[in-house]
């Protein structure tokens, strides 16, 4: 037995050692927070557009003509400059706003968000990384923080927070070497909304195995062979780390024996990765019930059942919908050169004992992946009446 300690400590430690991110300011937690960096700390906000060095807060409270400076220049013409003059933008109907510009190499660590409607299925982001010409993140911006029905709900999780009332955050580390582009676009077309923002970041020297971050979204509003497409056409290597999923029924009773299939580096009929049920992959069981009558919601580090919108008994507001996330940040899935996701749209015919229902679901899934550049191209994001929240 003393001779086995000393092993069983060593082997311990190596796995705490390995455990541990590289750190050189791209990312920290409690195991390495104490440790110094040579990074340098940035944010582009409204107040702040270019993230420039002791750059923050110079906005005068004046009545200028340039859309998007000054816009709250009446509450602050009392105090002048150095209060808070400028918390946000204005992006009109059909136009494209550019968030952040960065040059060089580091990471964005967090992003906060909210807007003044919450028309999120039609405020479109996206991320480009080191001048690519197609984007590396395309996606409505209620789905890539978690609120893919236009209605807010509550969100606790290590990679995406959403706090009262419509605070969004994401944690997402998202590295690059050559810069950075961050835009919004509102395609509704009549109305502006307006955007508050902030874009926390590092600039550092980038690791030579870090992978680029990636989300892409996907949705049909009527699942037609019961079949839904998560991801597919992606090449390269890399690790998909997370989906969330707002999945709307058509149809009555419990809607989620369907499996998820992870085909990996040229599998073709049959995955590598197999799952048992939705329930089941997003961590939970026997349909998210534990009385047998109510959906029960729940968010933790990494997976959750975050809304649940049920009949109310209104004349209009009858159809099931349902928010769920899987973040794989310690269970990331790997690929050497291709990845495909499905899951199939599966429940229980109501009057027959034990039989599977081929459902035809309204089905929109964010897919979240790190891989190496360069990216195959999305596919053509939805037009504004397939996006839109009915």
């Amino acid at each position: 037995m003393k001779r086995l300690i000393p092993t069983t400590i060593a082997l311990c430690f190596g796995l705490f050692v390995m455990a541990q991110p590289s750190f050189n300011g791209l990312n920290t937690d409690l195991g390495n927070l104490y440790r110094l960096s040579n990074a340098e700390s940035r944010s582009i906000s409204p107040e702040n557009f270019t993230g420039e060095k002791g750059k923050g807060g110079m906005a005068i409270p004046t009545n200028p003509s340039v859309r998007n400076v000054n816009n709250s220049s009446h509450a602050a013409q009392e105090l002048g400059q150095g209060w808070k003059v400028n918390p946000k933008i204005i992006v009109n109907s059909k136009e494209t706003f550019t968030l952040a510009q960065i040059e060089g190499s580091g990471a964005i660590q967090h992003i906060w968000m909210t807007t003044s409607s919450n028309s999120w299925r039609w405020l479109v982001l996206r991320i480009y990384w080191d001048d690519e010409k197609t984007p590396s993140v395309e996606c409505p911006l209620g789905d890539f923080f978690c609120q893919g029905w236009n209605t807010y709900s509550s969100v606790v999780s290590q990679a995406v927070c959403v706090n009262p009332a419509r605070g969004f955050n994401c944690y997402w580390q998202m590295p690059f070497r050559k810069g950075c582009k961050m835009t919004i676009e509102n395609i509704n077309p009549e109305k502006a909304s307006s955007v508050y923002y902030q874009v926390d970041y590092t600039l550092t020297e980038v690791p030579q195995d870090a992978a680029y971050f990636h989300a892409q979204f996907r949705r049909t509003p009527y699942c037609e062979d019961s079949v839904f497409t998560i991801l597919d056409g992606v090449k390269g290597q890399g690790h998909f780390v997370g989906v969330y999923m707002a999945w709307g029924l058509h149809n009555n009773g419990w809607w989620g024996e369907g499996e998820i299939k992870f085909y990996l580096d040229g599998d073709k009929e049959f995955p590598t990765i197999c799952g048992t049920g939705l329930e089941d992959y997003f961590c939970g069981a026997y349909d998210f019930t534990p009385d047998k009558k109510r959906y029960e919601k729940y968010c933790t580090p990494y997976a959750g059942l975050c809304q649940v919108i049920e009949p109310d008994g209104t004349k209009y507001n009858t159809q099931q919908r349902f928010g769920l996330y899987r973040w794989h940040i310690v269970d990331p899935i790997r690929f050497k050169k291709d990845i495909r996701i499905t899951i199939q749209d599966l429940g229980w015919k109501l009057n027959r004992n034990r039989v599977y229902l081929a459902q035809h679901s309204d089905i929109a899934t964010t897919a979240f992946w790190y891989q190496a550049e360069p990216h195959a191209t999305f596919p053509k994001l939805p037009s504004l009446d397939e996006l839109a929240v009915e």
